[in-house]
C-alpha cells in the first residue's frame, strides 16, 4: 500500500477560470483532501470509463477541453483513414 502513496512523477496542467471552478466545485462536493486528489480522481474516472482512452495521432491537446470540448478526441481518425 505504501507504493501507492509514492508519486515520483509530475504533472502540470493549465486550466482557464471556468475549469478551474468546476475543479474546485467538484472537489468540494466529493469532500476530496486536495485538488491534486481531485484531478487523479477524475483522470481514473475518465479512464475506466473509456477503457484507458488512448489519443489518436494527431489529436491535438485542444481536442481535450474540460467544458468546451466539441470536438470529441475519441472520434478523431487516425491519420491515414
Amino acid at each position: 500500500m505504501a507504493d501507492n502513496l509514492e508519486r515520483p512523477e509530475r504533472l502540470q496542467v493549465m486550466l482557464n477560470e471556468e475549469e478551474f471552478a468546476a475543479l474546485d466545485t467538484w472537489r468540494f462536493d466529493k469532500r476530496m483532501p486536495s485538488r491534486a486528489a481531485a484531478v487523479r480522481e477524475l483522470l481514473r474516472r475518465g479512464l475506466a470509463a473509456d477503457g484507458f482512452l488512448h489519443a489518436n495521432s494527431g489529436t491535438r491537446s485542444a481536442d481535450f477541453g474540460l467544458l468546451n470540448g466539441e470536438q470529441d478526441a475519441r472520434k478523431t481518425k487516425p491519420s491515414g483513414e
